[in-house]
């Protein structure tokens, strides 16, 4: 084995999103305040910030407000749409349903919150990041965690680059190199990588219901200067899923433009169902393609979305580090919004981890961390909503959103329905195809719709092709021997990038191809394979997505 660097830090993180940056510039602003020094990194696979980040998005700043007060007139994009008008529309194949604001509780009004671009904000917040001295390496992902003889965690080493496909080095071979932290905090986003390690090293989820998953698909668009209305936010329900539940939305942002989307549970049964279809069908209803006629769609992308709440989130510390962020799941799905939560436990995290190098501690729990996050806003907003996925997920879009939004009434009154919702992790609810029908998708129009393909060119997808595949099949036979006939290998349909198909049906000899460099990262495999035979790993550094304005 080829031995290895070593940089020696007081706390790497792992992941430059909104949780990462936030915990990173939190520490510095700490030391500073202290006049201590505090050696800080931050690893992101992207190949710059921003370059895998994607959400819709509506952001509240409360976070922001409290991390760095003065951000509305420090150049932050963000600043330059608040929301203006918020609508909620329950579509029928035809027409409309607008719900009214007063049936609804206060924070879901959207007041006071802006709408642009998540990786924008991360750009920024890693220019903030990088003026206060933190240290950020994009295009170097954390591929594996390293570990002290007492078992807690001492960091985490990058991925070797210039490794051929069938495992040899290549001429520009380079051996990845060890980060070792007094305390490691990852930030890796939705079903991380190594957030997957961790969790069953240390039996995190011992305590909590399984995580559950959506799968958000977005384009942003140029639309006619006519249409366009800074500040109008639209979210939608119900046509055209009948098989699953999820939804749509429409925001208008700056420069002309709308970022449209779209966001299937994966907790779906009918595993002939297609995500990105429905996807593509929705946008063609009378009251969404209205926007988007005349206009050019100029990006695409797609990422796993964290659904499961209050009740699935796991110990969120354990000896050498902690979870911060999607990496343990802080989306509030009612409001459909996870940026400010998501800051907010990197902050908390952030404290925690200063007050113990502070002590001169090292590799211990942050307990601090896990005991305020609890006792914070973010508990007391995600409790709020904490049966509003599972009830819709149970009870389908009409008795769940009515048995949802009586619970968020009665808790916002302080009353409280004397239940918590359990989940079931969304790998065990498919059924056999059989038991299912086919659904039929109309041909993309290439004007309003399209395919996969012409998709994932927008999103500026790139790997390195002759390197390992980094979705790997725990066994190979199992797609062909089972998956295939008893669900028509969903892997085709459930892949928003055309990333699995099934090649050789016709000759009698069928097999699943994997076109690796195809992946954007959304994790949608990891997450749906009902075998759980798929387990993405990182590929080689600044390889995936490469996310303008997004």
């Amino acid at each position: 084995m080829t031995e290895r660097d070593s940089m020696p830090y007081d706390v790497v993180i792992v992941g430059g999103g909104p949780a990462g940056l936030s915990a990173a510039i939190r520490l510095k602003q700490l030391a500073d305040a202290a006049g201590q020094e505090l050696s800080v990194c931050v690893l992101e696979k992207g190949s710059e910030i921003g370059a895998h980040i994607l959400s819709g998005a509506v952001i509240d700043p409360k976070a922001l407000d409290e991390l760095l007060p003065e951000w509305r007139e420090m150049g932050c994009s963000l600043a330059e749409v608040p929301v203006t008008d918020n609508q909620h529309w329950v579509l029928s194949a035809k027409g409309k349903m607008a719900i009214p604001h007063f049936i609804t509780p206060k924070f879901m009004h959207n007041e006071g919150t802006y709408t642009g671009s998540l990786a924008n904000l991360c750009r920024w917040l890693g220019e903030q990041a990088e003026g206060l001295g933190v240290e950020i390496f994009p295009g170097f992902p954390a591929a594996e965690i390293l570990y002290n003889e007492d078992g807690s965690v001492k960091g985490v080493a990058t991925g070797d680059m210039g490794v051929a496909r069938d495992g040899s080095h290549k001429d520009d071979y380079q051996p990845g190199m060890e980060l070792h932290a007094r305390y490691t905090l990852f930030a890796e986003g939705a079903r991380g990588h190594l957030t997957k390690q961790i969790k069953a090293q240390f039996n995190l989820e011992a305590e909590c219901q399984p995580q559950t998953y959506g799968l958000g698909m977005k384009e942003l668009w140029d639309i006619d200067p006519a249409k366009h209305q800074p500040g109008l936010v639209i979210h939608t329900q119900g046509w055209p899923l009948t098989d699953a539940y999820g939804g749509g939305f429409l925001y208008h942002q700056a420069n002309g433009q709308v970022a449209l989307g779209f966001v299937v549970g994966l907790s779906y049964k009918n595993p002939y169902l297609y995500p990105f279809e429905e996807f593509q069908r929705w946008k063609q209803h009378p009251e969404i393609r209205k926007y988007l006629e005349g206009g050019r769609r100029v990006s695409y992308g797609a990422r796993a979305i964290n659904e499961g709440g209050w009740q699935s989130i796991p110990k969120l510390e354990f000896p050498g580090g902690a979870l911060i962020g999607c990496s343990a799941g802080f989306v509030n799905v009612p409001r459909i919004k996870g940026t400010h939560t998501a800051m907010k436990s990197g902050m908390l995290a952030a404290e925690a981890a200063f007050a113990a190098c502070a002590a001169d501690r090292s590799s211990d729990e942050l307990t601090d961390y896990g005991i305020n996050l609890r006792n914070s806003w973010i508990a007391d907003e995600l409790k709020l909503v904490k049966n509003a996925e599972p009830a819709v997920s149970k009870y389908g879009s009409v008795l769940g959103t009515l048995l949802a939004g009586t619970d968020m009434w009665m808790r916002v009154l302080k009353i409280g329905l004397p239940i918590e919702m359990k989940h079931q992790a969304d790998h065990t609810k498919l059924m056999r195809k059989e038991h299912c029908h086919k659904i039929d998708y109309p041909k993309p129009d290439g004007v309003i719709s399209f395919d996969r393909l012409s998709s994932v060119f927008l999103s500026n997808t790139n790997h390195e092709e002759d390197q390992p595949c980094h979705l790997q099949l725990k066994d190979p036979d199992v797609p062909v021997k089972i998956n295939l006939p008893l669900y028509d290998e969903p892997a085709q349909r459930y892949c928003p990038a055309g990333v699995y198909e099934i090649v050789g049906e016709e000759e009698g000899a069928p097999r699943l191809q994997i076109n690796a460099q195809n992946c954007v990262h959304c994790k949608t495999c990891d997450i749906k394979d009902p075998t759980q035979n798929i387990n993405w790993v990182t590929p080689e550094g600044g390889g995936g997505p490469n996310y303008p304005n997004m």
